[in-house]
């Protein structure tokens, strides 16, 4: 059986070790931009402004990270509701058309990651994305369809925690 509370545990063990990361790498671009050997000699010389912009990136994407954790850590974690049916925190099992499972984490952010819980791979999946958003109030047993790139794309949800 899946522990959704685990599975959130390790979501943000994740983001912090990704935040961790990339603050070091955020760093060491800030500390080339701005080191002294780094100045710009003519036009054509531009390491300085090159590692600037690393730098920036770094750390809009450190804030989206932060962001990140905030939302997980805050996510209330109910016990499944049918009445409700799939809501933000939900921890689920879908069966494509071709047989295959996967399981899926509804966060509020982090889409993407890959997570392992219980022996399985877990995917975090967002509301913003069309799966995520097909998944909102459906039920065990229900069936969601996605178009992507033009192709519909069917799956059957068999078990939802």
């Amino acid at each position: 059986m899946m522990d959704k509370h685990a599975v959130r545990q390790r979501l943000l063990e994740q983001l912090e070790i990704d935040l961790d990361v990339l603050q070091r790498a955020a760093q060491t671009a800030y500390e080339t931009a701005t080191h002294e050997e780094n100045v710009a000699e003519n036009k054509y010389d531009t390491l300085g402004l090159e590692a600037s912009y690393l730098a920036t990136g770094q750390a809009r994407r450190m804030e989206e990270i932060r962001q990140a954790l905030k939302r997980c850590r805050e996510l209330p974690l109910r016990p499944y509701d049918e009445r409700n049916g799939i809501q933000l925190g939900a921890l689920l099992a879908l069966e494509a058309e071709n047989g295959s499972e996967q399981w899926l984490f509804l966060a509020p952010d982090a889409a993407g990651l890959k997570i392992e819980g219980a022996g399985q791979l877990i995917t975090v999946i967002s509301p913003r994305s069309p799966l995520g958003a097909a998944l909102l109030g459906k039920q065990e047993g229900d069936d969601v369809e996605i178009k992507v790139d033009g192709v519909a794309q069917r799956y059957s949800v068999i078990r939802v925690e």
